[in-house]
């Protein structure tokens, strides 16, 4: 039987939501094992004073198993 721990993340990017998600997985694989499953949960834009588009951000979910004591 296997446990898995459930996190959200937030990944950013200057180009698009799919780029943002990217980088956010690429953060997490860096320090949690067996990453299972990512869900978007949300995608949002920063804006500059002027409007402009600052930076594109993507919440998502992901799952990995745990690791008791």
């Amino acid at each position: 039987m296997s446990v898995y721990r459930v996190t959200d993340i937030i990944g950013t990017s200057k180009s698009g939501w799919e780029d943002a998600a990217k980088q956010a997985i690429k953060a997490a694989a860096g320090s949690l094992r067996d990453l299972r499953v990512a869900e978007v949960v949300a995608q949002d834009i920063t804006l500059s004073e002027k409007g402009d588009i600052e930076a594109y951000r993507t919440k998502l979910r992901v799952s990995f198993k745990y690791e008791g004591a």
